[in-house]
């Protein structure tokens, strides 16, 4: 029964990515990973995203995946980490072969720890 709940929770951790790998690779020109801002909102409900971010609703995004790069290593994140657009944006980019993540504690976490926001 232990190693069954060590497996799934091996399983959910590798879904995400911590704020630490994202900061470091959040200004490098070469960067594999590029940022997706999932949230559904329009910019002026939003008011800000994480530096550098593109903003790609996850009720659009499967609309777009062929404008995505397939070498790239997309990190996508929502408002907090308990909500699901998230989770959607991640399972259409991992359903259609990209190598995804959801950030560890999304937006609430990445402004709680005052890392690089800007204003939309």
């Amino acid at each position: 029964m232990q190693t069954k709940k060590i497996e799934l929770l091996e399983t959910y951790l590798s879904l995400y990515i911590n704020h630490f790998t994202v900061l470091e690779n959040i200004d490098k020109e070469d960067s594999a990973y590029v940022v997706l801002d999932v949230r559904n909102a329009p910019a002026k409900i939003k008011q800000d995203q994480i530096k550098g971010a593109i903003p790609m609703p996850a009720k659009d995004l499967a609309n777009h995946l062929d404008e995505l790069d397939k070498n790239k290593i997309y990190v996508v994140y929502d408002w907090t980490g308990g909500t699901t657009l998230g989770k959607e944006a991640l399972l259409t980019l991992l359903s259609a072969d990209f190598e995804a993540y959801e950030l560890a504690g999304a937006l609430e976490g990445w402004k709680g720890m005052n890392l690089p926001i800007e204003a939309l």
